[in-house]
């Protein structure tokens, strides 16, 4: 937000404002729906009235979980490296089935919190990891456990199908 709004003036036919209210606001560490409660009054002497009204916009839990992406230079410490199964989806910002399993990858990232690790790799970005995994064909999701590649699944097929291969390494 580029500035904070400090008063409210509502013109009038003369262009004289009738009223003008401050409008008092109150930094959160969460985001909130807020409405001002000011009364304005127009030439017409109809009175406008709003109220105050919050409410927790995000869950923190939901907000926590992200699939975060793989360079070269971590590949090996988060994915081989790691104690529990690592999901690792491998797209390019160009390619249209990507996009449409992107949101699937989050929600499994979402749902196997803790028994299992998601991240993303982007090919253009990252040639040599799939080039060594034999990645010819984007979305790919591999699955690791221990450090080795246990099961690929290609192309943008239903939640259903990765939550299946998925339960068979944890």
């Amino acid at each position: 937000m580029a500035g904070v709004l400090q008063t409210l003036t509502v013109p009038h036919a003369s262009l004289t404002p009738i009223t003008s209210s401050p409008i008092s606001l109150r930094r959160s560490f969460l985001p909130e729906s807020r409405r001002s409660n000011n009364s304005f009054r127009s030439s017409g002497s109809v009175k406008f009235r709003s109220k105050l009204a919050r409410r927790i916009v995000c869950e923190a839990q939901e907000a926590a979980v992200q699939v975060l992406p793989v360079t070269d230079g971590s590949w090996q410490s988060l994915v081989l490296d790691s104690d529990l199964p690592v999901l690792v989806e491998f797209w390019a910002p160009w390619c249209g089935p990507c996009r449409m399993i992107h949101p699937i990858v989050d929600e499994l990232a979402k749902e196997f919190n803790g028994k299992l690790t998601c991240y993303k790799v982007n090919t253009d970005e990252s040639p040599s990891i799939a080039t060594k995994y034999g990645i010819r064909s984007i979305p790919t999701v591999i699955i690791f456990k221990d450090g080795e590649k246990k099961e690929a699944v290609i192309g943008a097929v239903p939640k259903t199908t990765l939550s299946t291969c998925i339960e068979k390494f944890l």
